[in-house]
């Protein structure tokens, strides 16, 4: 049994209790002024988490779940309490759908734009107004996958580390480095100073005058700066007419757009620079 290690027949017997019951947002703000809190669900994302530098306060375990794996993990931290808990006393909390078994409180990190995460970066990805979890996560789970460099987020953007949107990305959110760039209700002045650093845009968007995104000249491109916007609505008009160029995905049957995870995919994919 691990140090600190505790098995509980109710969630009041921990501080779990009232973490569960916050919002996103509160947890946000837990300890506000000071960065507050967020909760990483699942071993994969809770060792990627820990990989990225976030210290645990402490774990949360579905007795079914607390696997061999489970245990080499918390045993790298035997001052951190471990609160074990059965299936039926996890699921007393309403609107708690805990699908991997395992939880994780930690501290969270400024997310703010620095200048210098730009350096030596080729390949990044500007999100605007993304507010689903869902999407969210994959869009980060894509930019891993196919090449991306960093991720820029407007402030409309959903918070990464909320939980649904890191464990849709399979813990990428703690892999590739994010952060929030200054608060404007577009992305257009951000694009604006991203190509003081060299950067050249890709509005993803439909118009009359966009290139597939297939085109060569895209993929010619030293930095790509790759900008996605909102679901439903897409990109604010300043914001495509601040971007290099506008880029469609040629699409079959009388299908107009893709959802914007999907689209992003296709587009890390098809807009990484190729040796012709």
């Amino acid at each position: 049994m691990a140090v600190g290690e505790k098995t509980i027949a109710s969630l009041d017997e921990s501080p779990w209790a009232e973490w569960l019951r916050c919002s996103e947002t509160q947890l946000y703000h837990f300890f506000e002024p000071a960065q507050g809190l967020f909760i990483a669900e699942s071993l994969n994302v809770i060792a990627r988490a820990i990989a990225a530098g976030y210290i645990p306060m402490s774990f949360l375990i579905d007795t079914a779940f607390y696997t061999a794996s489970v245990q080499q993990l918390v045993s790298q931290f035997p001052e951190i309490p471990v609160y074990l808990a059965k299936t039926s006393v996890l699921n007393s909390v309403t609107g708690l759908h805990l699908t991997r078994g395992v939880l994780c409180a930690m501290r969270r990190h400024a997310a703010y734009f620095d200048a210098e995460m730009l350096s030596g970066k080729s390949r990044i990805v500007l999100l605007e107004n993304v507010m689903n979890p869902t999407n969210l996560g994959a869009i980060f789970r894509s930019a891993a996958a196919l090449g991306m460099d960093a991720t820029l987020l407007t402030s409309g953007c959903t918070d990464p580390l909320y939980r649904r949107a890191a464990r849709v990305s399979m813990g990428t959110v703690f892999q590739i480095p994010w952060a929030y760039l200054p608060d404007a209700p577009n992305a257009a002045n951000s694009i604006q100073m991203l190509r003081g650093y060299g950067f050249r845009s890709v509005a993803m968007a439909l118009s009359a005058d966009s290139l597939a995104v297939d085109d060569p000249v895209l993929k010619a491109v030293e930095k790509q700066l790759i900008v996605l916007g909102t679901e439903g609505e897409g990109l604010a008009l300043e914001t495509i007419a601040a971007c290099d160029w506008t880029v469609r995905i040629p699409m079959l049957h009388g299908v107009d757009s893709l959802n914007v995870a999907a689209a992003s995919a296709v587009a890390f994919w098809e807009l990484r620079k190729r040796d012709i």
